[in-house]
């Protein structure tokens, strides 16, 4: 068993910042955070948390470690990738070698209407850290739902950008921001970019982490009142950087005016969705599969690997990997009849 580290030399430095202060840094050592998403913003975030001592983490996540995460997921390696990894479990691994006093909670799943009360229900914040809206108007409706606040982040290119979200009930004292759903009403339609289309600077995802994680650090210290009320945005190769006030909840908003929570009903949520990078996810819940049975199966079609988290199935020029709920990655086509078929044929409809 290795020594312990002293924890009054650990947070020495951060203690003696003004804001954080001894009350501060036991207030975060009881501090309880959901990152939802462990890629790029999500692992940066979660560790800059774990060095600051935050009490409890969560990290959720529905992917495996690959090659081209490494250039700027700080909390994985060369290993992680060639194992296939899930995110979550070895941003776990990690977290616990930097810092072995915080409690990390790790789950190797997909957050949906079916298991969002799950999973968040002993976080008193949530960080967004993923790559998709979907997920985002799920977590806004879950925030103004049960009064959790949470931090929008993003990061594509050179740009980022983060907003809190403060909804309605909390603390007395704690004026309610918009939510997101104030300022964009509606999914956004037609081609968004993403990291696999426009690419990604590590450099902007450490910006929006740096920001998000700050304004986490103001709430779970007890400071929600000097937290930032604007959706600020950021070009870090241009230069430009804009702010968009959010301090008030929109009247008309559906969700925070009329409690109208569409997304946690699961209205209009795809059973398959694309993820982006030339994959199709398949969402097969309550359908548990057996990695060890269907190894067997497959390995006299094609190429299989496994870890015990995940089943990787490669059979030119797709790769369908499987997760012991059901939920798969097709690899190698955005058709979505064509992901279904070769999920019917190789794994079970």
């Amino acid at each position: 068993m290795r020594p312990a580290v002293d924890a009054s030399e650990r947070y020495s430095r951060q203690v003696l910042f003004a804001g954080i202060g001894e009350s501060g840094q036991r207030k975060l050592g009881a501090g309880r955070v959901a990152v939802v998403g462990v890629g790029a913003t999500g692992a940066a975030a979660a560790g800059l948390l774990t060095r600051a001592g935050i009490g409890r983490l969560t990290l959720i996540d529905r992917d495996f470690v690959e090659p081209s995460n490494l250039q700027r997921q700080t909390l994985f390696d060369e290993a992680d990738a060639l194992e296939a990894l899930p995110k979550a479990e070895a941003a776990k691994r990690q977290l616990g070698r930097i810092n072995s006093d915080v409690q990390v909670s790790a789950y190797v799943a997909d957050l949906v209407p079916a298991n969002i009360h799950e999973l968040l229900a002993d976080s008193e914040l949530v960080l967004d850290c993923t790559d998709n809206f979907e997920t985002r108007y799920l977590l806004n409706d879950y925030s103004v739902e049960s009064s959790k606040p949470w931090i929008y982040a993003a990061a594509v290119g050179a740009f980022a950008a983060t907003m809190n979200i403060l909804p309605k009930g909390m603390a007395a004292e704690t004026a309610p921001t918009a939510c997101l759903a104030c300022i964009f009403p509606a999914m956004p339609s037609g081609n968004v970019e993403t990291c696999d289309t426009a690419g990604i600077l590590a450099t902007a995802v450490n910006y929006a982490a740096s920001l998000q994680v700050t304004e986490a650090m103001k709430y779970l210290t007890g400071q929600a009142a000097v937290m930032r009320r604007t959706l600020i945005s950021a070009d870090l190769w241009s230069g430009e950087r804009s702010e968009i006030v959010t301090g008030k909840p929109r009247e008309d908003c559906e969700v925070c005016g009329g409690r109208v929570f569409r997304a946690l009903l699961g209205e209009g949520r795809p059973h398959i969705t694309l993820c982006g990078r030339n994959s199709v996810q398949i969402h097969e819940h309550h359908r548990p599969v057996d990695l060890g049975q269907l190894k067997e199966r497959l390995s006299a079609l094609g190429t299989v690997r496994s870890n015990g988290m995940l089943l990787r199935f490669e059979r030119a020029p797709h790769t369908i990997t499987v997760f012991p709920d059901g939920r798969a990655l097709v690899q190698g086509t955005t058709d979505v009849g064509l992901a279904r078929s070769l999920y019917a044929r190789f794994i079970g409809s």
